[in-house]
Parts: structure tokens; C-alpha cells; sequence
């Protein structure tokens, strides 16, 4: 069968099929149906961009808006605390609050923060170190028990921390270490979650056929570990580390059970143990504690920044990968 245009012939003569002319700037139905759906489409991707914009402003609100209270807290007074608008500033108090902060009760938040900065860094170290290794061996060696293993360190994950608080601490008395720095260094080296996050990045990172090189050369496995294993995993070692960190420092149950020493306490149970003074007749507790948290911050911050550099290097090779 030839199809043609109409007051045309073919040389055809079985069958002869004659095609309507289309009428100059007419548009088929097709094609306007596509051009219709091709618009709708368009709308709905402007309307999801639109409500996705909105949600990351709220958010951004959200996270932004209580470190900025903090910020222009730390700068008022106590009675300017509440007579002036308390998302701007008034009378720029902020370095006289400071000096105030380390002064008062002979520079015990000093102390405070050197303890927090002594439990979050031995405590997020130890427990980085050992958790590469946990997971590095749990990932890269075949034995007995290691599904066994795995399924302890995943099941502990419904273990709540604060129920293990008071073995915890029947334990450190019996040991004669109750009141004490290593009461809060020592359980900050077991971690599951860190453990579990170490063997996942492990299997993704490290190449067995780069650990059997490293084997046909004549290295061992501790060689192989500290010189090649550790070098591949230090985003997951950044990441630990900063999660650990964070937790450590921000910890207050713990030390609250395990301390009795106001010289050993972190520098979030010591800004608490201000809260219940309110204001004396020299010094604005209430401006310190704002004052105190305002500072206990700028270490994370810092941290943060130090560290993104490393997960900058993990992406780089995940996508070299």
C-alpha cells in the first residue's frame, strides 16, 4: 500500500490510498496535547521547587534562630534581658560578661571547661582508635563469631544509656575509681554505634586486593593496619571522632551520677548548678550561664570546621572510586 497527497497517483496499481492536505498553520492535535502536558509538567516543577525553598527557609529559621537569641543574649544584662527586644542588641555587655564568667567563684568555669575538653578529646580519641579497629577486623577477617559479634554490638543499639548508669557505677566504686576523671574517660572508649560505623566504611573503602598486595610484600597485618587500613579510613575516623566529641561534651547524666568533686565537673553540669542560684547581689547568674553557654559552643564550631576538610577527602574518593 503507497499513501500519497491528494491529486496525486502512484505507480501502484493494486491500491491507492488519498491523503487530505492539512491546512497551512494548523497545528495537529498531538502535538497540542504535548505542548499542554509539556506546561503542566513545568507548573507542578515550579510549584515542588517553591515549597522545597520554604521548608529549607523554616528550617534554617529553625536551626538558625536560637543560636542567634544566644548570641545577642550574652551581650545584655539581666534586666535587659527582659525589658528589651530579645533578637537584637541593646547595651553591648558582652565582654564585661565575659570577664565576669571567669572570675566568679575563683574561675570555676575555667575548670569546668578544661574538664570537658580533657573527657571529650581522651574519650573521643580512645574510642576512634579502638573502634577502627574493631570494625576494620570485623570487616576484613573471617573467624568464629563474628556474625555472633555483630549481632551483640547491633543489638546494644536498644540498650538505653542511662540504663547502664547505675552498673556503671557500682562498678567504679568497687574499682576505686568513682569520683574520679577515669569514671568518665573509660566508659567513653566502648562504643557500638562507632564500631558498627567503622566496619560499614571499612568494607566500602578498603580493597582486599590492595590488603593482599601489601601481604605478597611481606607486610603484616599490624603494619597492614596502621600503615594502609587507618590511612583509608580516616573520614570514618573524623566522623567518629566528632560525633563522640559532641555527645562527650554535652554530657550531663553521666557525670551527675559518677562526680561528686565540683573541680572534676564538665562545664554543662557546672552552668547547671548556676541555674538554681538566680541573681545575688554582685553578679547576674543568669547573664553568666547565657554568657557560659555562648562559649561552651565555640569548641564544636571549631571542631566542625577543622573536620570538614576530611570529609571533603572521603567524597573526592568515593567518586574517584
Amino acid at each position: 500500500m503507497i499513501l500519497t497527497d491528494e491529486g496525486t497517483r502512484t505507480a501502484d496499481t493494486t491500491r491507492e490510498v488519498v491523503l487530505p492536505r492539512r491546512a497551512p498553520g494548523r497545528m495537529p492535535r498531538l502535538r497540542t496535547r504535548a505542548v499542554a502536558a509539556e506546561d503542566t509538567g513545568g507548573a507542578a516543577r515550579g510549584a515542588s521547587k517553591w515549597f522545597v525553598l520554604t521548608g529549607l527557609i523554616l528550617f534554617t529559621i529553625y536551626s538558625v534562630g536560637p543560636a542567634w537569641w544566644l548570641i545577642v543574649s550574652a551581650t545584655k544584662s539581666r534586666e535587659q534581658l527582659y525589658t528589651t527586644n530579645g533578637l537584637w542588641f541593646a547595651d553591648f555587655r558582652l565582654f564585661d560578661n565575659l570577664t565576669e564568667l571567669f572570675k566568679y567563684e575563683n574561675g570555676s568555669f575555667g575548670v569546668w571547661l578544661w574538664n570537658s575538653f580533657l573527657y571529650s578529646t581522651a574519650g573521643s580519641i580512645g574510642q576512634t582508635i579502638i573502634a577502627l579497629a574493631a570494625g576494620y577486623g570485623l570487616a576484613m577477617y573471617q573467624f568464629r563469631g563474628r556474625a555472633t559479634s555483630m549481632a551483640f554490638i547491633i543489638g546494644s543499639f536498644l540498650i538505653p544509656g542511662a540504663l547502664l548508669t547505675i552498673p556503671a557505677y557500682l562498678l567504679f566504686v568497687q574499682l576505686g575509681i568513682f569520683n574520679t576523671i577515669w569514671s568518665m574517660i573509660i566508659p567513653a572508649f566502648f562504643g557500638p554505634f562507632s564500631v558498627y560505623l567503622a566496619k560499614v566504611y571499612t568494607e566500602g573503602a578498603v580493597p582486599p586486593e590492595l590488603l593482599e598486595a601489601a601481604r605478597i610484600d611481606g607486610a603484616g597485618e599490624y603494619r597492614i593496619f596502621f600503615s594502609i587500613g587507618l590511612r583509608l579510613l580516616t573520614t570514618a575516623g573524623a566522623t567518629i571522632f566528632l560525633l563522640h566529641f559532641v555527645a562527650a561534651w554535652n554530657s550531663f547524666y553521666g557525670p551527675l551520677i559518677m562526680l561528686r568533686d565540683r573541680t572534676l565537673w564538665p562545664v554543662m553540669l557546672g552552668l547547671y548548678s548556676w541555674l538554681g542560684r538566680g541573681a545575688d547581689s554582685e553578679i547576674d547568674v543568669t547573664t553568666l550561664v547565657i554568657t557560659g553557654s555562648l562559649v561552651a559552643t565555640i569548641p564544636m564550631v571549631l571542631l566542625m570546621v577543622a573536620m570538614q576538610r576530611y570529609w571533603r577527602a572521603g567524597v573526592t574518593m568515593g567518586s574517584l572510586k
